[in-house]
């Protein structure tokens, strides 16, 4: 049977952070809550020459340097980052493709927000599995989405981990490693509007972000909040149970989870749950939630720090705003 598996990781981030220290007085939070609560030791935040794009060509281009695939042989590029990008209403994928030389692949985006990952990986994996022309498949992710977070606007607490990165994946048709067994997504679509743009949120006299006149906020805490606290480590524990089934396995099974950042007492609300320790995870605590990059990065740190290791069967999730969760399993090596 033909296999998809990943050949090539790679992120990357710009060099200027924001600690614990430097958002505390910028939120009104004390250090030690963000630091231990919220899980925010400190975030990349990108200059105005590391564009959405710009940062996701980078981490392509070490993905492919990793597999030691020239991107003349892609066929294919698929962009599942941020909608904040270069530009309003615009394929960012088509940019990554022509900024990385893949001149032979077409490009376009899918959008699940922080459940991007896994369904992008579903995506290709589906597409070449159906097409024996796609030989490889590239997905990259970059995302800036800290710029649209006024911080001092109380109703999007729950958004000052984010950060700003990019990270690559690149997939190859009937690879014999680190294939991608199994997947699942789940959407409660009741909370389709709870995070949105609105002016309310820009604050006094924040200035325009590029084309964008906004910021995110939440429409509805109240209801969120009940909403996600009755469901959300049930969603997760689905689309993760579902995910390692489909592909023939069992939650027993799994040796690692890299998950989405979020505040660390759910974090390890989530790794209990399904029978994992921290030792069995990476916590993004350095550099806080960067959208769909999140699930690259995690395997980046999970093999550095030797908790991935050749057999193991591993699971990435996510959860976007919408609201879906979404999760794959991958055996590494």
């Amino acid at each position: 049977m033909t296999s998809v598996g990943i050949v090539g990781i790679g992120t990357f981030f710009p060099k200027a952070v924001e600690t614990a220290h430097d958002l505390a007085s910028r939120t009104n939070i004390p250090e030690a809550v963000l630091r231990e609560k919220m899980g925010i030791r400190r975030r990349h935040v990108a200059s105005d020459a590391e564009t959405v794009t710009m940062m996701a060509s980078e981490a392509a281009r070490k993905a492919l340097s990793q597999a030691g695939v020239p991107p003349e042989k892609i066929n294919l590029v698929i962009s599942h980052g941020s909608e904040h990008k270069d530009h309003l209403v615009w394929n960012a994928a088509a940019k990554v493709q022509h900024n990385i030389g893949a001149a032979n692949a077409y490009a376009f985006e899918i959008y699940a927000l922080c459940a991007g990952a896994p369904i992008a990986m579903t995506t290709a994996r589906g597409m070449m599995l159906a097409d024996p022309n796609l030989e490889y498949v590239l997905l990259a992710a970059g995302s800036r989405e800290n710029d649209l977070i006024n911080f001092q606007n109380e109703r999007s607490r729950f958004m000052f981990n984010f950060g700003a990165g990019a990270g690559a994946m690149l997939l190859q048709r009937d690879a014999t490693q680190n294939l991608i067994l199994g997947s699942s997504a789940f959407t409660d679509g009741s909370l389709s509007e709870s995070v949105i743009l609105t002016e309310a949120a820009i604050g006094d006299g924040a200035p325009v972000v590029g084309e964008l006149r906004g910021r995110l906020d939440v429409t509805d805490g109240e209801y969120m909040a009940q909403r996600l606290g009755e469901s959300s480590l049930g969603n997760f524990g689905r689309v993760i149970r579902e995910a390692v089934e489909r592909g023939g396995a069992s939650l027993a099974d799994v040796r690692f989870l890299g998950i989405t950042h979020m505040k660390r007492s759910f974090y390890l609300q989530i790794l209990e749950s399904i029978g994992l320790t921290p030792e069995q995870s990476v916590y993004l605590e350095d550099y806080g939630h960067v959208q769909s990059v999140d699930q690259v990065l995690t395997v980046e740190l999970g093999l550095a720090q030797g908790k991935i290791k050749p057999g193991d069967l591993i699971v990435l999730a996510g959860a976007g705003t919408g609201y879906t969760w979404s999760a794959a399993a991958v055996r590494w090596g």
